[in-house]
This record gives C-alpha cells, structure tokens and sequence, in this order.
C-alpha cells in the first residue's frame, strides 16, 4: 500500500473490510491486518484519530459479519452458497479467525496500534451482545480479547511514556479506543488497567492536544472575526475561520463524545494508585480553566451582558455562531465537573486524599476551576445540574475544616478593588462567585476577614442603582451582610453596620431584590436584633422599631402585582406559578414571617396587627395567600411552645379567629373589628 490521498484510503479500508470477511487462509488474514497497521497510505499522514477510527470500524464491522455468520449457522439459518461464492470468514471457526487477526498486530507495527485491532473486535462482539443476541458461545473467545486488550493497553501506555507521544497520535488512539470499548470490559478486567499511565494520557488528550480542547486556545483568533455592523451590532460569520475552527473542534471524535470520555476519566481518578498524579491532574484543569477565562475576556462577546445579547449581537451571531461556541464551552464544562465528581468521591473514601495535607489543595483548586468557568455556569444556573452541586459544596465542606487555607483561598479570589462595582461583564460574574462562595465561610473566618474583605465586597451592591441584569450579585451581596451579621463572632460588626444595612435594604426592595430575598433578609434580621441575641441586650427596642418600619411602609405600598421572581419559580419545582403578590402582600408576609422570633410582650402585640393588615389587601387572591402564610406559621410548629400557647389563646378567645378570617368583611362594611351594627347602635343611643 502507497501514500494515497483520502478517497482512496476509504476505498483501500472498503476492500480490506470485505477481505477480511472472505479469506480462509489465517496467514493471509495476519498479513492483511499487519498491513492494515503500517501501511504508509494511511500512517505517513494520518487524518488525526480519524484515521484508527476507521480501522477501528473495519474490524468492528468485520468480527460483527463473521459472528452474525456462525449464528445463523448455529440456528440453521445461513442461506446456501451460489456457485463460486466464498464463504463467509472462508470457513473458519470464529476462535481461528479472531485468533488470526490478532495474530497481525505483530511487532512490526507500535504497540498502540495493536488496540485498533482488539478494541475492534471487542466493541463488535459487545454491541451484538447489547442488542440481545445470545452469543454463550462466544464467550470464551470474548473473554480472551478482554485480556489482551487490557495487556496491550499497559503496554501501549507504557510505551508511550517512553518515547514521549502520550499528547501524540498514540496517546490520543489509547484514549480513542477506551471511550469506546470501556464498557464492553468487565470490572476484573478493568482492575488490570495501569491507571497511573492512563490518567496523564486521558487528561492530555481531551484537554491539551490537538483532537481535544486545545488548552483552550481555539478562542484566541476569534475576535479577529468579530465584526460590528452598521446597526452596532456584533457579527460572527458562520464563513469565518474562527468559527469553522470551533465547529471542526465539536466534529472531532473525543470531543463529540467528551461525556463518556469524562465519565472514564473519572473513573481513572477513582482508582489510580499514586494520589499525587490527581493533584497533578488538579493542577492542569486549573491551568485549563484559567486559560479558558483569559482567553474568553479578549473577545468582544465578553463586554455584553447575557441578559443583553439580543440587542448587542447580529442575527447570525445570535442564532447561528455563538449557539456553537457555547455549546462547545459547555462540554467543556461539563467534562470537567464530571472529572471533579470522580476526585471528590475518591477522596471522601481515601485515607490519603482526605489528609491535611492534600484534602485543602484539592478543594481549593475545586474551587479555582469552577471560579474560572463560572462565566458558563452563570449562564445555566449553579444548581442547575446536581454534579455541580456535589463538587461545589463538598470542596466547601472540606475547605471549612482548615481556616488559614479558607482565609487564603478568599483573599486569593476576592474582587481587585473593593468597594466598586467593576466595569466588565467577566469581573461581575467573577464577583458574583466571590459572594456567593464567601457566603459559606462567614462562621469560620476572623471578625477582621469578614469586615476588611467580605463586608467591603458586598456593601457597593447593597445599595446600588436599579439594574434587573444585576439582581443575582445584588442578592448575594445581600445574603453575604446577612451571613457576615447572623455570625456569633461578629456582634461588633453587626452593631456597626446595621443601620447601613437596614437603611439599604428597605430602599432596594422591590426593584433590586426580591421578595424572596427581601423577606430571608428581614428575618435574619428579627433572628439578629431579637433575644437572646448578644446585640438584644444593648438595642432592646430594635426588633420593634423594624416591625413598624415594615408595617407603616405596608400601609401605603402598591397593590399593583410585582413582576415573577425566577429564582422563587425555580426553587418551587411546580409546574403551577406562584400566585402574583404585590408589594403590600410581601410586606405582610414578611411581618409574618417573623412572628416566631418575637419575645411574647412583641408576640401578642403584633398577632393583631399582622392580621389587620392582612385584611388591608384588596385582592382576593393575594390575601388568600397571605392568609395561608399566617395560618401556616401558627399552626406549623415554627414557633416553639411558648409562643404557641400565646398564638392559641389570641386565635380562640381574644378575636383572633375572626379577625383573620372574617376581618375584611367588617371593612367591606366600613367598621371597624368588634363595632357594633348600624341598627343597634341607633338602639343604644336612644337609650342612651
């Protein structure tokens, strides 16, 4: 065989198909397989893993004829040979034939190549097997492919390292073979698996060589061919050589199938036997992710909110181009939450890992890698997938138990110039994940780190100008104040900044917070300000004075519906919406909701008053709600059974039932609760 251009190696791979499903002769079939491994018209220039993937198919295809063959055979089912035809496998049994083949994958070809052969032929006789054909008497011979394969694997790997090529064409064939033939091993065989070659070859296949990610370096010409329109639009060409990149790039093989890959990966971390090779491999998805971020923040798609690409990007680039480099940038993301699962869920069960002197560097570059792509998970939504979740919050859990790594890792990843809201799209998400993150420490860090660092990080969000776009950070900066008050070791802290903090919150709801935001918030502040909190004893009436700030706004606030909380839709996991609140409705949910944290002088003062308010809500439907909340609370066990008791005694012998229930209909009829009719008040002033 000579070099060839590609049309004619398909041909050449076509003939060899049909060839090895028509000779007889074992010699010939080793022959025609060991040709098929060093011919120059296909290895001189290889199409990358295109080409082994296509020897891959002919001797899948090959081994999936013969053994349909002896079947039908076994079940009398073969159809009669015409005169002149070649039996199918030139009638040998299906042990000399496979024996045969593999007999071709000789020394003369690298050792790597010799898994084309056997993952051929162990993907052909697996997939029948998936599709239900009892082949018992295959098994044997099954079994025996399962070995040598996993031996020509080590091998393979072995050789690779030594000449150096595991980024190469072998390291990427070794890879290509296992995502397909992984699940066709049984578990003992997998055992036998060097995973301690295999990881760095895996990792440096799908991240850093030229059939994977590219270390994330296919973003860097991209901007060349960003253009802006007339309109002032941006437009990315689908003619364009950037995007043709990024579209051959989610064609390559591994990347097309980068979820089992990962999936494989994965399961190397779980079982390879050095740990150092994971912090290694920790070490290159961290570089990854951050050349990701770099990369991503030199292109002019990064200047454009999320929220606002439909008004800053071309019709083509909206619909046509970036869908695709989104697409890739979420495999890329995903691929690698699935490898940070594997790592967590070896380390929780590894007296190694977990020790203290690698738990907290795992769980520091977790948390690293998932800062860098956050850009993209931002778009999705962090809960949105629960192995996200997983890797989040158990590389938190083990941060948590090491404070001094913990104040690192913040100081480390807190926004460059605190108490500023930055320019750039990028430092805005960056700081969301700040917030976000810092939130889970609060109990943990120095009064000073929770002041100097996530104190000044929040407090530009609190109170900034109105901007939908923004709500997320602005929600996070609210939550961290919360976190940073409610802690026990920040009761200075809490005295200090409270009245900033009650100040900005009443003047950003409802259009930069939530209802569901601002409701936790007001009660994390009851939970701060009320007995037995330390600041309780030196600002005894501040519980009150906050339950009148709420209630007096109450009384004049909109009745108007207030726009859908997506956040709270997405928490509720209903396919029926919420009803619509108004602000006055969210206001009195929000007196309510504090209702079990108040002392019972505070309690059997504001039972009441909670329920006239309830009845100063004009919409059915939204006093309903409201009227829900209140009972729910009462009747729970949210209070505890002192407050109980005193909510029991005002709903059944002080008026409370009526009031709440009945309460708007005394107002419909312009009285006040516990006035007497009109005609029997005329009565008792005649007599009077």
């Amino acid at each position: 065989m000579l070099r060839a251009p590609l049309t004619d190696n398909i041909r050449i791979l076509g003939t060899a198909s049909s060839l090895l499903t028509t000779l007889g002769n074992p010699h010939n079939l080793s022959l025609l397989t060991s040709h098929l491994l060093t011919a120059p018209a296909l290895w001189d220039r290889p199409d990358g893993v295109r080409t082994p993937l296509r020897l891959l198919s002919v001797f899948h295809s090959a081994v999936t004829t013969i053994v349909n063959h002896h079947s039908d055979v076994r079940w009398n089912k073969a159809p009669k040979l015409e005169p002149g035809q070649h039996p199918v496998g030139g009638g040998l049994s299906l042990d000399d034939w496979i024996r045969a083949i593999v007999a071709g994958a000789d020394e003369r070809s690298q050792r790597w190549k010799h898994l084309i052969v056997l993952g051929g032929l162990l993907i052909g006789i697996g997939s029948l097997e998936e599709q239900g054909m009892d082949l018992y008497w295959a098994s044997a011979m099954r079994k025996l492919v399962e070995v040598a394969l996993v031996k020509a694997t080590n091998l393979a790997l072995a050789e690779v390292r030594e000449r150096h090529e595991a980024d190469g064409l072998g390291g990427q064939t070794i890879t290509l073979v296992l995502n397909h033939a992984f699940g066709c091993l049984a578990d003992v065989e997998r055992a036998q698996l060097d995973y301690d070659l295999l990881l760095p070859v895996l990792i440096g296949t799908a991240y850093y060589s030229s059939e994977g990610f590219q270390s994330a370096y296919f973003l860097g010409g991209l901007d060349l061919d960003v253009r802006v329109t007339q309109a002032g639009k941006l437009d990315w060409s689908t003619r364009s050589s950037s995007y043709r990149q990024v579209d051959n790039i989610l064609n390559r093989p591994l990347v097309a199938s980068m979820g089992p890959l990962s999936r494989i990966i994965a399961h190397a971390v779980e079982h390879v036997r050095n740990p150092w090779i994971i912090q290694t491999m920790m070490d290159d998805l961290a570089s990854f992710s951050r050349a990701l971020t770099t990369q991503w923040r030199q292109i002019k798609f990064s200047d454009i909110e999320p929220a606002e690409e439909a008004a800053h990007l071309d019709e083509e680039a909206l619909h046509r181009s970036t869908p695709q480099l989104w697409k890739l940038l979420k495999a890329a993301l995903f691929a690698t939450t699935v490898i940070l699962r594997g790592v967590f869920t070896r380390t929780l069960g590894d007296r190694a890992l977990a020790g203290d002197a690698i738990a907290p560097m795992l769980a520091s570059q977790a948390l690293h890698t998932l800062r860098h792509l956050y850009f993209i998970t931002s778009r999705l939504g962090p809960a949105s997938f629960s192995q996200h979740t997983f890797v989040y919050l158990v590389a938190i859990d083990i941060l948590a138990a090491y404070p001094n790594h913990t104040d690192k890792f913040l100081k480390s990843i807190a926004p460059q110039q605190l108490g500023q809201i930055p320019r750039h799209p990028l430092d805005r998400i960056l700081d969301l994940y700040f917030l976000n993150t810092s939130e889970h420490f609060t109990l943990i860090l120095s009064p000073a780190t929770n002041e100097d660092l996530l104190v000044a990080s929040a407090v530009p969000y609190l109170a900034a100008g109105e901007n939908k776009h923004m709500l997320p950070v602005f929600e996070a900066a609210h939550s961290v104040m919360l976190a940073v008050l409610s802690a026990p070791q920040s009761a200075e802290i809490t005295a200090k900044h409270l009245p900033f903090y009650i100040d900005a919150l009443f003047s950003v709801f409802p259009h930069n917070l939530s209802p569901r935001q601002f409701r936790l918030a007001f009660k994390t502040l009851m939970r701060v300000t009320a007995p037995p909190s330390v600041l309780s004893a030196t600002q005894p009436d501040l519980p009150a004075t906050l339950l009148e700030l709420v209630f007096h706004r109450a009384l004049t606030a909109p009745s108007e519906p207030l726009p859908p909380d997506e956040t709270a839709l997405a928490l509720q996991g209903s396919d029926a919406p919420p009803p619509a609140l108004s602000e006055q409705a969210v206001l009195a949910l929000t007196l309510i909701d504090a209702l079990p944290m108040l002392p019972i002088p505070l309690l059997e003062e504001w039972l009441p008053l909670c329920a006239d308010l309830l009845n100063q809500i004009h919409d059915h439907d939204m006093r309903e709600s409201v009227k829900s909340r209140y009972w729910e609370v009462l009747v729970s066990g949210e209070m505890d059974a002192e407050r109980s008791g005193t909510a029991v005694t005002w709903w059944t012998t002080r008026g409370g039932r009526d009031l709440v229930l009945f309460g708007r209909e005394g107002l419909e009829h312009g009285m006040m609760s516990g006035a007497l009719p009109v005609e029997d008040r005329t009565v008792r002033e005649s007599k009077l």
